[in-house]
């Protein structure tokens, strides 16, 4: 794979995989491209929630709005430029504010075929 620059224009946002919430992820860089990570966008309407156990080292970056993290260890709030590490293994809870969220992710291994 070569280098190359991406755009949240360049992303085609779907619902994510075995959710019913309105949160949208869309890959730009995948296991289909043969580099060894995920990167791409996602997409959190105003009030949404999921919980899930993390499959992958997750690194999710708010570009836009805030979501809140929650662990059995505590709960952190993210807004623009911030960064939430979520590692393997954790159960995690990710809830949107009221004005939803924006973020970019990167993810070790791929995220789909660890999800599926």
């Amino acid at each position: 794979m070569k280098m190359r620059k991406f755009a949240l224009t360049d992303a085609s946002l779907e619902r994510s995989p075995g959710q019913e919430a309105d949160i949208f992820v869309g890959n730009l860089v995948d296991e289909q491209q043969g580099g060894p990570v995920s990167i791409g966008y996602g997409r959190y309407a105003p009030g949404q929630s999921l919980t899930e156990t993390i499959d992958v080292d997750d690194v999710m970056i708010v570009l836009e709005g805030r979501l809140s993290v929650s662990t059995e260890a505590g709960t952190v709030t993210a807004g623009p430029g911030e960064i939430v590490y979520m590692p393997k293994g954790e159960t995690v809870t990710i809830r949107s504010h009221e004005e939803g969220a924006l973020t970019a992710f990167v993810t070790y291994p791929h995220w789909r075929p660890a999800h599926a």
